[in-house]
């Protein structure tokens, strides 16, 4: 009898269908030459066992424009890998769709350029369509109105400081702009990348963080210099953005999530380049300084007085010629800081992140200000070739006790996931698991601080909330990294930007009600590389609103083509069972 892949050699992997899915067939031959034909213009919407399903959307055809990735090329992939013939409503939607990218182009004013009424001081730009009906629909656009001046037939003229503004609402209008402006060079900082580092190992620049940062870079030409490279957790997204600095020698402006990865940066360029602590600046609630390169946080830019509605730390983004701005964990943009964004368009910056995915919606602004997606790569991908680990992820569901289904029947929403995310019966598990797996790192982690503090108490195990002095986050961030402790338990404040290479275990208590993101992040913590496979572990409480918002959350995870096993716990020696067929048979 033939296999399957025998029978499926000559059949083409990809169905197209006319909502503008994509299904691709995971066992065929060309499975992987078909998924990367299609990354550059589909998202990746989940990944079951046997067929993967993407979607074609407005934005990622612009990100695919914004490469010059041209309609006409997107439908002759689809052509050449498609089982059946495209749906021609799909064809001639993809050709509408990513026509609209490049009819807009913002310029810089022509040498000599003159024009009455243009104030004295101010910079402005040049914003340029060649078709009548974009024109007039701009002309039309209250919003625009007030922001542009129309200057002929096909072209309007607009203040520098207007420019990510006008861009963001262009998007609304569903016309993406071609940014053509050049951007500053900033001011020079010369520094080297070092040839070796942390205890004198080789410090190598994998090919794809390579790939991510000359992918935005491109040739330093118009158009270039600006955009969102998305990388999964522990694939090395600080190497990817020192590497962009490398590339530009320039004062860099580095933004991220709290005071820890603040200092991780810092830790990271000494460790990995030639800068001195000279020149390198924390600006945080604790300290406020500006240097060459200067890390500051969203939370400290977005903090104002409550009297007023000014964000006086706003101001560090012109206390110095940047460069680079860098915005770490960029889907977690504040939308205070996004009003930053659109005013400092003239320079070049780039979003890190591993995933887009934002619940408010807003990845189309971070499209318009922070910039398109340069680069992405399947997270299956990576770990294929080993550099992020492999993950096991179990879900442990486990009943309510009965003294607690009265309260919870009778409760609204809110108070439903906070009693059935905080049962009690969690902390027998958390304690069975980590008598099973005495040797290896783990972090526990949940969302709600009293059920982290009881846990902590019951296995005798440090806890780091947002209540825990910096000093002391980095000083158990230090031990657990050496070794000095085994176990750690974490609030929602080691979601984000943490490095904790050793981790190899993780075991979810409680989420953020149904965020994809956070699911993500929290995998994240154990995802690097090491020889064996990372133990992700999820407890929810069954038939609560608690496996509901779980199931929402693990879509993200089964969108990158992790499988979950889920068991229901009975006891210990149910458990033990379970544990032995998934990682032992």
């Amino acid at each position: 009898m033939r296999s399957y892949d025998e029978v499926n050699f000559s059949i083409p992997p990809l169905i197209v269908q006319s909502d503008r899915t994509i299904l691709l067939d995971i066992h065929s031959p060309l499975a992987d030459e078909c998924r990367n034909a299609i990354i550059p213009f589909a998202e990746l919407e989940k990944s079951p066992e046997h067929l993967h399903t993407y979607r074609i959307t407005p934005l990622s055809l612009w990100n695919a424009a914004s490469v010059d990735f041209s309609g006409e090329k997107v439908i002759s992939v689809l052509n050449k890998y498609s089982r059946y013939p495209v749906p021609q409503p799909v064809e001639a939607w993809i050709e509408q769709t990513e026509g609209r990218f490049g009819k807009l182009t913002l310029l810089p004013l022509p040498e000599n350029f003159s024009y009455d009424g243009l104030l004295p001081d101010v910079e402005y730009l040049l914003l340029k369509t060649e078709a009548d009906i974009v024109f007039r629909e701009i002309c039309a656009s209250g919003p625009l109105q007030k922001l542009l001046i129309p200057y002929d037939a096909f072209s309007f003229l607009l203040k520098l400081v207007d420019r990510g503004t006008i861009k963001q609402e262009l998007m609304k209008l569903g016309w993406p702009v071609r940014d053509n402006v050049p951007l500053s060079d900033g001011e020079p900082l010369e520094f080297s990348l070092r040839d070796k580092s942390d205890g004198d190992k080789p410090l190598l620049i994998r090919d794809y963080q390579k790939s991510a940062g000359d992918a935005l870079l491109g040739n330093l030409e118009p158009g270039t210099g600006y955009g969102t490279i998305v990388l999964p957790c522990g694939a090395g997204k600080t190497i990817v953005g020192m590497y962009i600095m490398h590339r530009l020698q320039t004062c860099t402006l580095i933004i991220t999530t709290n005071i820890s990865a603040v200092h991780q940066w810092i830790d990271e360029l000494l460790d990995k380049t030639s800068l001195t602590r000279d020149d390198i600046a924390e600006y945080t609630g604790a300290e406020k300084e500006i240097k060459p390169v200067t890390i500051a946080t969203y939370q400290i830019l977005t903090w104002r007085h409550p009297q007023t509605d000014n964000f006086p730390h706003f101001s560090i983004f012109k206390e110095r010629s940047w460069g680079l701005v860098i915005y770490d964990e960029v889907h977690l943009l504040p939308a205070p800081v996004f009003r930053v964004t659109a005013e400092i368009q003239a320079i070049r910056r780039v979003g890190l992140t591993a995933t887009l995915i934002r619940e408010d919606g807003c990845e189309n602004m971070i499209f318009s200000l922070v910039g398109p997606k340069r680069y992405d790569v399947p997270w299956k991908e990576l770990e294929r070739n080993g550099w992020i680990a492999s993950a096991k992820c179990v879900e442990i569901c486990v009943d309510l006790p009965e003294n607690k289904q009265i309260e919870y029947v009778t409760s609204d929403l809110r108070s439903k996931h906070r009693i059935s995310s905080d049962n009690p019966a969690k902390i027998d598990i958390v304690t069975q698991l980590l008598q099973k797996f005495p040797n290896e790192p783990c972090l526990i982690i949940g969302q709600f601080i009293s059920q982290l503090e009881e846990v902590a108490k019951r296995i005798n195990a440090p806890i780091i909330t947002g209540k825990t002095k910096n000093t002391d986050r980095d000083k158990l961030y230090s031990d657990f990294r050496n070794g000095k402790i085994k176990v750690l338990v974490v609030s929602k404040v080691a979601n984000f930007a943490i490095d904790l290479p050793d981790a190899s275990m993780a075991i979810q208590i409680s989420g953020t009600f149904g965020s994809r993101q956070e699911e993500a992040q929290r995998l994240g913590r154990i995802l690097r590389p090491k020889e064996r496979s990372s133990l992700f572990f999820t407890l929810i409480t069954r038939n609560t609103v608690e496996a509901d918002f779980a199931a929402n959350r693990q879509k993200f995870l089964a969108e990158q083509g992790y499988e979950y096993y889920i068991t229901k716990y009975s006891d210990e020696g149910t458990l033990d069972n379970f544990l032995q067929r998934v990682f032992y048979d």
